[in-house]
């Protein structure tokens, strides 16, 4: 029988970086999320993961940006209040090592996008539940998703980057 895991959202974190004018980076996180992890007990080799993120907890530190981002020139959250990722396998790659590889689907436009996975373990924590710790990169590039919003400096530079540096840290805990 298998074993779910949930996400403990008070314990994970989700971000995202992206270049500004290609001279610096501006991170930015989804507050609010969930998901889970489908595996045989405690063994992940095969697990299968889902999570969805709520468009409009997009927090960059900047208010005015959250608001384009949120817009229908990038997330058009009324139209498109999540982003999923769906269909989500783990395959063991070493002993702390996953590959995961699922269906992004963001504005209506699902790709395939494989996640680099660094397992950090299962400890019990002090009120009983079982838990354990994944920390999870990859990088898209907006414009496959339809994101394509983009505009240029005077001397011809890119305001956004095209490539998204995904960076999520999750605890799950067992069900």
């Amino acid at each position: 029988m298998a074993t779910i895991w949930n996400i403990d959202p008070t314990h994970s974190e989700v971000q995202f970086k992206v270049k500004h004018l290609v001279i610096s980076t501006v991170t930015g996180a989804f507050k609010k999320f969930s998901g889970s992890i489908e595996a045989d007990g405690e063994n992940f080799d095969g697990a299968k993961a889902q999570f969805s993120l709520d468009v409009d907890s997009i927090d960059t530190n900047q208010a005015d940006r959250d608001g384009h981002l949120k817009s229908d020139d990038f997330f058009a959250a009324a139209q498109h209040p999540a982003i999923t990722f769906k269909n989500g396998v783990l395959k063991k790659k070493s002993a702390d090592s996953y590959s995961l590889t699922g269906d992004l689907t963001v504005r209506d436009v699902t790709k395939s996008v494989v996640l680099d996975v660094e397992f950090g373990g299962i400890m019990k924590d002090p009120w009983g539940n079982i838990k354990a710790g994944f920390e999870l990169n990859g990088k898209i590039n907006r414009k496959d998703f339809g994101l394509s919003w983009s505009a240029l400096t005077e001397a011809g530079g890119m305001v956004v980057g095209d490539d998204v540096k995904l960076h999520l840290n999750v605890e799950v805990a067992k069900s």
